[in-house]
């Protein structure tokens, strides 16, 4: 069995939208471990996807009362994955103490469902330093399902010059591409850069031509997110961006998008907007070579504007993340 990523697994991680489970069992991927989640009266509930019995995914099964039942033979486990009932058992007899199911750390906070495979290092989810600002409006886009390792995903949400020809007419201009000579600085265990001045012909899909100023945060290997502000005004946009590593090739994407202005719109203007973008980036990064981020920066060739993406790297190497990397 191969080991789980010494950082990574010890990291909370989106799995699903909170209103997504409803009922039945549902499977998910996490670091290539197979998980089921399943709802009960007290919570969300995480147990490996896999009937000790006979290795049947529980997922296929479902929910009793506040208990998930294989489809197999009818093996029941509660929450915390002991096994409660065999019903080809003799009456009396008692259940053998290894009928158990591994279970996971799991949360549901922010509307998300969250699980951690190792050991948390902090106790509840969270969502950039504070947490979602509650006098935003807010707005959850995805999850987006990207066949790419987690690493690519972030770095490609964290290179600005790549906003001049991938969002070319929407986030950038290739006419004015040049990028400001920002640096990168480490501050409460984050990461985060200058301000970059960026032309954007339609920055969030009102279709209005503004200068952004950004600025980028990482908080950990895939945690990570983006602010900009209107020059000359106060408006303020921000975007986090949440990758779950499915397996060391796939990923999805969850992101949190909130703003001080147009409240009023309808959430469907920036979701759409972000459906395109999305779209955009999946045709690079599903195709990049290697397919695994390289953290030896005589790997690639690097320009100043790439100051945050070699941060990126050697935040990687240096905390230990193996998976998704090269």
């Amino acid at each position: 069995m191969t080991a789980l990523d010494p950082v990574l697994k010890d990291l909370w991680h989106p799995v699903m939208m909170s209103a997504a489970l409803t009922g039945a069992p549902a499977a998910i991927e996490v670091l290539g471990e197979k998980v089921v989640l399943f709802r009960s009266s007290d919570g969300v509930h995480a147990l490996k996807d896999l009937c000790i019995h006979r290795g049947v995914p529980l997922s296929l099964g479902k929910v009793r009362g506040d208990e998930i039942v294989c489809a197999y033979h009818g093996w029941t486990y509660n929450g915390c994955g002991t096994c409660t009932r065999i019903p080809s058992l003799p009456q009396g007899t008692a259940i053998p103490s290894k009928a158990r199911a591994v279970a996971y750390a799991c949360k549901e906070t922010y509307g998300i469902i969250w699980v951690c495979v190792g050991n948390p290092v902090t106790e509840m989810p969270e969502i950039g330093l504070r947490g979602p600002n509650p006098d935003f409006a807010q707005v959850y886009m995805g999850p987006y399902e990207i066949s790419a390792a987690a690493p690519r995903v972030v770095e490609n949400f964290l290179d600005v010059s790549h906003l001049m020809y991938v969002h070319e007419g929407m986030l950038g201009d290739s006419e004015y591409s040049e990028i400001n000579d920002y640096r990168v600085h480490e501050a409460d265990g984050a990461l985060r850069t200058d301000i970059i001045e960026v032309y954007q012909p339609d920055p969030d899909g009102r279709g209005v031509g503004v200068q952004s100023l950004y600025t980028y945060e990482v908080y950990h290997p895939v945690s990570v997110s983006l602010s900009k502000q209107i020059a000359g005004s106060d408006d303020i946009f921000h975007l986090y961006l949440l990758v779950l590593p499915k397996n060391e090739t796939s990923s999805v994407a969850f992101m949190l998008m909130e703003r001080n202005y147009a409240k009023d719109e309808p959430d469907e203007i920036f979701i759409s907007f972000q459906d395109i973008l999305l779209e955009q980036d999946r045709l690079i990064v599903e195709n990049q070579k290697p397919e695994l981020l390289p953290l030896d920066l005589q790997a690639e060739l690097h320009l100043k504007c790439d100051r945050l993406a070699i941060a990126y790297r050697k935040m990687l190497k240096e905390s230990g993340v193996t998976f998704g990397t090269a």
